[in-house]
């Protein structure tokens, strides 16, 4: 709880902080979780979704070739200010990524137009936005929150 009380108090992720954190940490469709420990403990943290294809956003479903079975989402990845600037959000991403590729499952991510420096990561490891749409949930100002979609480098581009 303290990584993510870190990472709240410098970025606002979570936008608002959950009533329940460990439930939020460990939502119900959660596979598996790792956590990258430095210094002073947990600097960062990253989960392992199961989604049902039929929920997907149509672009995200036809980018992952319209699965029918479960589809892998990346979840709760972060890392604290302690933590940035060594490749802690990288590995963590890398670490998900493998873990879909040996269950079997496509992976997809979401994330809020707001988080800059996570777009980035994701751009510069070959992640491919497919979508944006907005969530149900609000941004730092008060609106909807625009989410961008982006499916794995694994994934086949459609023809």
């Amino acid at each position: 709880m303290d990584a993510l009380a870190a990472v709240q108090a410098a970025d606002r992720y979570p936008v608002d902080w959950p009533a329940d954190p460990v439930r939020w940490l460990t939502p119900s469709d959660l596979v598996r979780a790792w956590v990258a420990v430095g210094g002073s403990g947990v600097v960062g943290h990253a989960g392992l979704s199961q989604l049902d294809a039929a929920t997907l956003e149509p672009a995200v479903a036809a980018a992952l070739g319209e699965p029918v079975g479960p589809v892998g989402s990346i979840t709760r990845l972060f890392v604290t200010p302690e933590g940035r600037g060594r490749g802690c959000a990288a590995l963590l991403l890398d670490t998900v990524r493998k873990e879909a590729v040996a269950l079997g499952l496509p992976l997809m991510l979401d994330v809020s137009d707001e988080g800059h420096a996570a777009i980035a990561l994701y751009e510069r490891a070959g992640w491919r936005r497919v979508a944006s749409a907005r969530a149900r949930w609000l941004n730092k100002a008060g609106e909807p929150a625009l989410l961008h979609y982006y499916v794995s480098p694994d994934e086949p581009r459609p023809a």
